[in-house]
C-alpha cells in the first residue's frame, strides 16, 4: 500500500536535520552544517508547498486558502505545542538554563511564530524556531502571490521577479549591517531566495534533467560547506545559501524522477529520520542546551534523546492527529 511519501524526499529531510543536529552537538567541527541543513529545509518547503498549490490550481483554478492554512496548522501545531508543553514542565521543575523568568515571553514567541523578529525572544533554547517563523510567514504570502500569477499567466515572471527582489533586499540588508552580517541572520531578506529557488524547481520540474554525476558533486559541495564556519560572512547569504538551495533543488528533482528508490540500504536510517525530521528539529536544540557540559558525551546522548522524542511525537501526536483531521468535516473547509 502506498504511504503517499517519497523516500528520496524523506532522505533529503533526514540529511538536513542530521546536519543541524551535528552543528548543535559539535559546533567546532561542523561550523556550517546548521546553515546547510536549514537552507535545505527552506528549498524543500518552497518546492513542496508550491507543488501543493499548483496541484490545486490545476484541478480547481483557485486555492482554498482556509483549507491550506488548516492543513498547515494540523501538520505543524500539535508537535510544536507538545514540545513547548514539555519545555515548560522541564523549565518549571529543573530550570536547567536558569531562565524560568522568561517563560511567558518564550512561550508567546514560540506559539506565534515570531522568533525571527528583532526583539527579545526569551529563552535561548527556542532560538532555532526562527526558521519555523520564516516558513510560516512564507506560507502567508506565497499562496496569494502564486494565485495572482496563475490568473495572470505570469508564474515564471513571478519567480524571476521574486528572485531578483530577494537578492536586492539581501544586498540592502547586508549594506545596512555593515561589518556585522550576523545582524541579518534571522531576517527574511537573507533567506527568501532559498524558498524561491525551491519553488522554481517545482514549476520547472518537468523540464529539469539531472545527470547522475550531479549527485556526488552535490554531496561534496554540501559536505564541504558543512565544515566551513559560515556565520558572520556576507557571502553566506549571497553565495553559499543560493548554492545550497540549487543543489537541494537538483536533488529534489532526482528524488521525484526516481520515486521511492533509495540508492543504498545504508541510508535507510536517514529516510526514517526524515519522516520524523520536523519533531527532531523542534526537540534537538533545547535538549542539547539542557545537557551540554553536564557529563561526558552529553551531546551524543542529546542526539539519541532527540530521535526518541521525535519518534514518540510522530507516532503519538503527529500521525494520529493527522489521521483524525483527514476524517474531520473541516478537512474540506473552503
Amino acid at each position: 500500500m502506498s504511504t503517499g511519501r517519497n523516500a528520496g524526499i524523506d532522505l533529503l529531510r533526514g540529511v538536513a536535520v542530521l546536519l543541524v543536529m551535528l552543528r548543535h552537538a559539535f559546533p567546532e567541527l561542523f561550523g556550517g552544517a546548521g546553515i546547510v541543513g536549514v537552507v535545505m529545509f527552506f528549498a524543500l518547503s518552497g518546492h513542496l508547498i508550491t507543488g501543493v498549490l499548483l496541484d490545486e490550481l490545476t484541478a480547481r483554478g483557485s486555492i482554498r486558502l482556509r483549507r491550506f492554512a488548516w492543513r498547515r496548522a494540523v501538520r505543524l501545531v500539535p508537535a510544536l505545542v507538545t514540545m513547548m508543553a514539555c519545555f515548560v514542565l522541564v523549565t518549571l521543575v529543573f530550570d536547567p538554563l536558569g531562565d524560568k523568568e522568561t517563560l511567558p515571553r518564550t512561550v508567546l514567541v514560540a506559539l506565534t511564530w515570531t522568533a525571527n523578529l528583532p526583539f527579545d525572544h526569551g529563552s535561548d533554547a527556542i532560538f532555532h524556531l526562527w526558521t519555523l517563523a520564516m516558513e510560516e510567514q512564507f506560507y502567508l504570502v506565497w499562496p496569494a502571490l502564486l494565485l495572482l500569477a496563475w490568473r495572470w499567466r505570469k508564474i515564471r515572471p513571478l519567480l524571476i521577479g521574486a528572485g531578483a527582489i530577494s537578492l536586492a533586499l539581501c544586498v540592502l540588508s547586508l549594506l545596512w549591517a555593515g561589518e556585522y552580517p550576523d545582524l541579518v541572520y534571522t531576517f527574511h531578506t537573507s533567506w527568501t531566495i532559498c524558498f524561491v529557488i525551491g519553488a522554481a524547481s517545482r514549476v520547472l520540474r518537468d523540464r529539469i534533467r539531472v545527470p547522475g554525476f550531479v549527485t556526488p558533486i552535490g554531496c561534496a559541495v554540501l559536505a564541504a560547506l558543512s565544515v566551513i564556519p559560515l556565520r558572520g560572512h556576507a557571502a553566506t547569504y549571497l553565495i553559499a545559501a543560493p548554492v545550497i538551495a540549487i543543489v537541494t533543488a537538483l536533488f529534489i528533482s532526482r528524488a521525484w524522477r526516481h520515486g521511492d528508490a533509495v540508492p543504498f540500504p545504508a541510508v535507510r536510517p536517514l529516510v526514517a529520520l526524515g519522516i520524523v525530521s520536523y519533531a527532531a528539529y523542534l526537540w534537538n536544540y533545547p535538549i542539547t542546551l539542557w545537557l551540554r557540559g553536564t557529563f561526558p558525551a552529553a551531546e551524543l546522548v542529546a542526539a539519541l534523546l532527540t530521535v526518541v522524542a521525535a519518534t514518540l511525537s510522530w507516532w503519538l501526536v503527529e500521525k494520529p492527529i493527522s489521521r483524525l483531521a483527514r476524517s474531520s468535516p473541516r478537512s474540506a473547509v473552503r
